[in-house]
C-alpha cells in the first residue's frame, strides 16, 4: 500500500513537471512571437517607405500634363530632347488661372510630331529643382533642351508658348548670342570710352548672387537693345580680369558700374529685368532738367518737400554749365538738379550768370540759417567741388526725415530724431512747426549733428524698438550713432531744455544705448551658439575666442538650406575650446558694432581672437561643409597656434 502511494506521488509528481513544462514552452512561443512583431513591424515600414520611393520615382500624369519632382525628374527627362516646364505653387492665384492654359498647352504638343512633354513641378516641394533652376516668383516657365534650361518670358498663351516650343524643339535649333558684351582687358577701354553711357557687371562665376543676376541682367540688355539710341550692357569676368577689378576697386560680387563716356559712377538701383531698364533710361536722360519760368521756381520754393537746387548760366555750351552737369552726374541719384539760362530767374534769384543757387522750401526756412546758399562756378571749378558743396549744404537745419528720403539724406550720424505727429498739411502745419521751432532752437548750438522730426507712424517699428511706443507722451526723441547704437530720451513733456540737457548727455558719453534683443536662451549648449542683441559683446567680441557668426533672416530661403550644414560645421569644431560658431536673427537683435555690416541673408563674419575690429567676411565659394571648414582653417588664430606648438 505504501509502495502504492508511493508511485502515485513519483506519478503526479511527473505529470506536474511534464504540464509545467508545457506551460513554460508555451510562454517561450509568446515571448518569441513578441521578439518577432517589431521585425515584421519593420518590414512592412521597409515596404511602406519602398513604396513611397517608388511613388516618388513614378511620373503621373494630371490632365495631359507630367509631374515631377525632385526623385524623379532626371530619369524622366534624360531622354527627351525637349520639355516645357512650369514651376508653380499650390496656393498661387496666377498659377491657378493658368493651369487650363497650360492643359491645353500640354494636349497640342502631345500632338506634335514628334510629341513634346510637358511637365509640372510643385517648386514649394521640390525645393533643388526650385533651387537648380534659380525659381524665384510663380509660375516660371522654362524650356528644357537636351538637358539645358531657356528662359521662357513671354506672354502665357497657348499660341505664344507653343510656338516658341516648336521654335526650340527644331534639330537645327541653338541658343541665340548674348546680347550683354563680354569685355576683357583687350577691349574695355576702345568699348567703355566710346559709350554716352553703358551699364558693366563685374562678377565671379562661383557667385551666387552673380548667378541670379545674370537671366535678369541679359533679359534688360535684350530690352535695352532696342531702345533708340540703344543703352549697351556689358560684363567683366573679374577673377579672370583682375587688372580691371583692381583699377575700379571691385572687392565684392556682383559690383555694377555706369560708365560714361569711360567715366566710372555707382550703380545704386535694382536687380532685375523692369528695374534695370527703368533705371537705365531714366540715367541716359540729362543729369540737370532746364527751368524756363519764373513761376516754376516759385512752385518749387512754396510747394517743395526738398533743396531747390538751380545753376543759372549764360547758355549750353557755357563752361561753368559743363561742370555743373559733371556734379549733377555722380549727385543724380540723390537730388534733383536744375538749371536755366533765363535772364528772368537770374534777376528773381538776385544773381549772376555761373552761379549755384541752394534754398530750401519756405515750410524749412528759419532764421537760424541762411534762406539762400550761392557758389561761384567759374569754368576752372572743379566738378568735385561743386559735389562737396551741394552735399554738405543740402539739408535745412531740421528736416524731415521719411522713409522715402531716409537712406539718402539722413545717413550720417550722429542723428537726432524727435518723432510726433508730423503733417504739413494746411490743417496740421502749425502744430508741426511748433514742435520743430523748440528742436530749432537747439540744433542751432550742435552743428555737429544732425537733426531731424520724423512722424511718430512712418517710424512706429523703429519707435517700438527704441521701446518709446508706450511712453504716453506726445513728443519722443532718440539719437542714432555712428557704431549703429541707439540712445532714447526718457520720456517726459518735451521742451527745447529738455532736448538740449538729452543732447549733452549724448555728447558728454553719459547715456546708456537700448538694444533690441531676443530673451538670452538658457540652455546654449547646442553645437550653434544663439547670440542675442545682449549677448553680441559677450560671445562675438570676446577678445579670446575666434568666432564664426552667421547673420540671418527667419523668412529667408538661402538660410534655411544653410542651416543643417552650419549645424554641422557647429559639430565639427565643438571639440575646439577657442573657437565659437554662432548665429544671430538679424531680424530681431541689434549688431551692436557697425564693423559687422549686414546688408543680405545669410551674411558670414569671422571674428579673429584679438582683433575684433577687423572681422573677415565669407564671401568665395559655395556655403558648404567643405569651404566653410577652409575659411576657418585660413583664419583661426588659436588653432593655428595650437598646431605649431604639436
Amino acid at each position: 500500500m505504501k509502495l502504492r502511494k508511493a508511485w502515485l506521488l513519483l506519478l503526479l509528481l511527473a505529470l506536474t513537471q511534464l504540464l509545467a513544462a508545457a506551460s513554460a514552452g508555451d510562454a517561450h512561443e509568446d515571448d518569441a512571437s513578441d521578439t518577432e512583431n517589431p521585425i515584421e513591424d519593420n518590414e512592412e515600414e521597409e515596404e511602406e517607405e519602398d513604396e513611397e520611393d517608388e511613388d516618388d520615382l513614378e511620373v503621373k500624369e494630371e490632365n495631359g500634363v507630367w509631374v515631377l519632382n525632385d526623385g524623379n525628374f532626371d530619369n524622366f527627362v534624360a531622354d527627351k530632347d525637349t520639355v516645357l516646364l512650369e514651376f508653380y505653387a499650390p496656393w498661387c492665384g496666377h498659377c491657378k488661372q493658368f493651369a487650363p492654359e497650360y492643359e491645353k498647352i500640354a494636349s497640342t504638343l502631345k500632338d506634335n510630331d514628334p510629341p513634346i512633354a510637358v511637365a509640372k513641378i510643385d517648386a514649394t516641394s521640390a525645393s533643388m529643382l526650385a533651387s537648380k533652376f534659380d525659381v524665384s516668383g510663380y509660375p516660371t516657365i522654362k524650356i528644357l533642351k537636351k538637358g539645358q534650361a531657356v528662359d521662357y518670358d513671354g506672354s502665357r498663351t497657348q499660341e505664344e508658348i507653343v510656338a516658341k516650343v516648336r521654335e526650340v524643339s527644331q534639330p537645327d535649333w541653338t541658343p541665340p548670342p548674348e546680347v550683354t558684351l563680354s569685355l576683357t582687358k583687350d577691349n574695355f577701354d576702345d568699348v567703355v570710352n566710346n559709350a554716352d553711357i553703358i551699364l558693366v557687371e563685374f562678377y565671379a562665376p562661383w557667385c551666387g548672387h552673380c548667378k541670379k543676376l545674370a537671366p535678369e541682367y541679359e533679359k534688360a540688355a535684350k530690352e535695352l537693345s532696342k531702345r533708340s539710341p540703344p543703352i549697351p550692357l556689358a560684363k567683366v569676368d573679374a577673377t579672370e580680369q583682375t587688372d580691371l577689378a583692381k583699377r575700379f576697386d571691385v572687392s565684392g560680387y556682383p559690383t555694377l558700374k555706369i560708365f560714361r563716356k569711360g567715366r566710372p559712377f555707382d550703380y545704386n538701383g535694382p536687380r532685375e529685368k523692369y528695374g534695370i531698364v527703368d533705371y537705365m533710361v531714366e540715367q541716359s536722360g540729362p543729369p540737370s532738367k532746364e527751368v524756363l519760368t519764373l513761376k516754376r521756381v516759385q512752385e518749387f520754393l512754396k510747394d517743395g518737400d526738398d533743396v531747390v537746387i538751380i545753376g543759372v548760366f549764360q547758355g549750353d555750351g557755357d563752361p561753368a554749365y559743363l561742370q555743373y552737369q559733371d556734379a549733377a552726374n555722380n549727385l543724380r541719384e540723390d537730388y534733383k538738379f536744375h538749371h536755366t539760362f533765363s535772364p528772368e530767374i537770374a534777376k528773381f534769384l538776385k544773381v549772376s550768370q555761373g552761379t549755384l543757387v541752394l534754398m530750401q522750401p519756405e515750410k524749412f526756412q528759419s532764421k537760424h540759417e541762411p534762406r539762400v546758399r550761392l557758389m561761384d562756378i567759374q569754368g576752372s571749378t572743379e566738378a568735385s567741388a561743386i559735389k562737396d558743396y551741394v552735399v554738405k549744404h543740402a539739408l535745412p537745419l531740421v528736416g524731415h526725415r521719411k522713409t522715402s528720403n531716409d537712406a539718402k539724406r539722413y545717413s550720417k550720424r550722429p542723428l537726432v530724431v524727435v518723432y510726433y505727429s508730423v503733417d504739413f498739411s494746411f490743417d496740421y502745419r502749425a502744430a508741426t512747426q511748433f514742435w520743430r521751432n523748440k528742436v530749432l532752437e537747439v540744433a542751432k548750438d550742435f552743428p555737429e549733428y544732425t537733426f531731424a522730426i520724423a512722424d511718430e507712424e512712418d517710424y512706429a517699428t523703429e519707435v517700438k524698438d527704441l521701446g518709446l511706443s508706450e511712453s504716453g507722451e506726445d513728443v519722443n526723441v532718440a539719437i542714432l550713432d555712428e557704431s549703429g547704437k541707439r540712445f532714447a530720451m526718457e520720456p517726459e513733456e518735451f521742451d527745447s531744455d529738455v532736448l538740449r540737457e538729452f543732447v549733452t548727455a549724448f555728447k558728454k558719453g553719459k547715456l546708456k544705448p537700448v538694444i533690441k534683443s531676443q530673451p538670452v536662451p538658457k540652455n546654449n549648449k547646442g553645437p550653434v551658439k544663439v547670440v542675442v542683441g545682449k549677448t553680441f559683446d559677450a560671445i562675438v567680441m570676446d577678445p579670446k575666442k575666434d568666432v564664426l557668426i552667421e547673420f540671418y533672416a527667419p523668412w529667408c530661403g538661402h538660410c534655411k538650406q544653410l542651416e543643417p550644414v552650419y549645424t554641422n560645421l557647429g559639430k565639427k569644431y565643438k571639440g575646439q575650446k577657442d573657437l565659437v560658431i554662432a548665429k544671430m536673427d538679424a531680424t530681431a537683435n541689434d549688431i551692436t558694432n557697425d564693423r559687422y555690416k549686414v546688408e543680405g541673408f545669410p551674411t558670414i563674419y569671422f571674428a579673429p581672437s584679438g582683433d575684433k575690429k577687423n572681422p573677415i567676411k565669407f564671401e568665395g565659394g559655395d556655403r558648404d561643409l567643405e569651404h566653410l571648414s577652409k575659411f576657418i582653417d585660413e583664419h583661426a588664430t588659436k588653432r593655428s597656434r595650437t598646431k605649431e606648438e604639436l
